[in-house]
């Protein structure tokens, strides 16, 4: 049999990765004063490669950078867009189960748009590290940016150009359009959009909470669906575009808890990405059932966790791929962690070491469980 040679592969990744020590402190001198802007990129540099060789060792089919230049997996990008201005914050934008990341948010601050975005150039080395092998550029999802400045933040003014909201939605799907051709453009095959909207959509307790401030989160949701899908207008027929969907990724930590049936129907009935890679590495998923409403998506379950340092076992992940299986296709089933490894610099609470066993672990089962892997 033919091996799955489109992504999302049978076993694939989510994006992120521990930060090795010695990258951490580079960054701490730069932050100090202590090195250039040039020196911290010298030692990125030196880290990605080096990554990347570990990737393809591990046997993976398509490789990331490990968001290894970025202090978060989404303020990052969010915050170098034409429009959107970094502030500090006295706390971060959704409290997490213990600790908290370095408070620090976006607002919007006048016209959007994609410009010459740094991400760019971080893909084009990614693209010539990885040589011969799949590189996969990682972003945060449109609706990351309303979510953030127009839904967390409770005091959110909107600028004048912006003061109908239709025109937001449409101004940031413009501007992800623009991304995607961009990175298009410099030979990106492979797009992910992280998502933690849908988490805290999924979530009873922030569900209450936004309604008790006046936001309608299903009307929300089907704005934030429609966004999405013309912001993938803009995606070329030989470019896969995923999402990855989450409910917080911090020090080991989280901030939402709850199934998908929420936002199911018109999340997975709607959305035209490629595919979904879903968190399902706790009960706080939920079961199966909401991915009745999935259509032609690929779904790469998130059975394994980059939360702890235990190896899963393997009979219970192939236990749990079959019973999705009678919701969903097999040849439309994929396996990979529920999501990065350090979605934050901080990183979660596993030694590099263990991160590898468990891309191992998950490279194996996919191998017994798929022919084409």
């Amino acid at each position: 049999m033919t091996t799955k040679n489109k992504p999302p592969f049978r076993y694939d990744i989510v994006g992120s990765f521990l930060r090795p020590a010695a990258l951490k402190e580079k960054r701490e001198a730069f932050a100090a004063g202590k090195i250039t802007a040039a020196d911290l990129k010298a030692e990125e540099d030196k880290q990605i490669r080096s990554l990347v060789a570990q990737e393809k060792k591990v046997g993976l089919k398509a490789v990331t950078d490990g968001e290894f230049r970025r202090r978060y997996w989404h303020l990052d990008f969010l915050a170098d867009l034409e429009g959107v201005t970094e502030v500090k914050a006295e706390h971060w934008s959704v409290a997490f189960k213990g600790a908290q990341p370095k408070a620090a948010t976006v607002r919007i601050s006048g016209p959007l748009g994609f410009g010459a975005h740094p991400f760019l150039d971080h893909f084009r080395f990614l693209k010539e590290a990885a040589g011969d092998t799949l590189a996969k550029m990682t972003i945060p999802s449109p609706s990351m940016l309303h979510l953030i400045c127009c839904v967390r933040e409770k005091n959110y003014q909107p600028i004048d150009l912006y003061k109908d909201e239709a025109e937001l939605f449409h101004d940031i799907a413009l501007t992800y359009q623009q991304a995607i051709r961009a990175f298009y453009a410099a030979g990106c095959r492979y797009l992910q959009l992280d998502d933690t909207s849908w988490g805290e959509f999924c979530d009873a307790d922030k569900r209450k909470a936004y309604a008790e401030r006046g936001f309608d989160l299903d009307q929300l949701a089907k704005n934030y669906v429609a966004m999405i899908n013309l912001a993938l207008e803009a995606k070329p027929a030989d470019m896969t575009i995923t999402m990855h969907i989450c409910r917080g990724n911090f020090r080991s930590t989280w901030f939402s808890s709850g199934g998908y049936e929420p936002v199911a129907e018109t999340l997975f009935g709607g959305c035209k990405v490629d595919g979904f890679f879903l968190e399902y590495d706790s009960e706080r998923s939920g079961d199966f059932q909401p991915l009745r409403f999935i259509k032609n998506q690929q779904v790469v379950l998130g059975l394994v966790t980059s939360k702890t340092p235990e190896l899963e076992k393997e009979a219970d992940i192939v236990a749990r791929i079959q019973e999705a299986s009678k919701l969903v296709p097999l040849e439309q089933l994929c396996l990979s962690p529920q999501c990065g490894f350090s979605s934050t610099e901080e990183g979660n609470l596993l030694t590099e070491e263990q991160q590898w066993a468990k891309l191992q672990l998950i490279k194996k089962i996919a191998e017994d469980v798929w022919a084409d892997a």
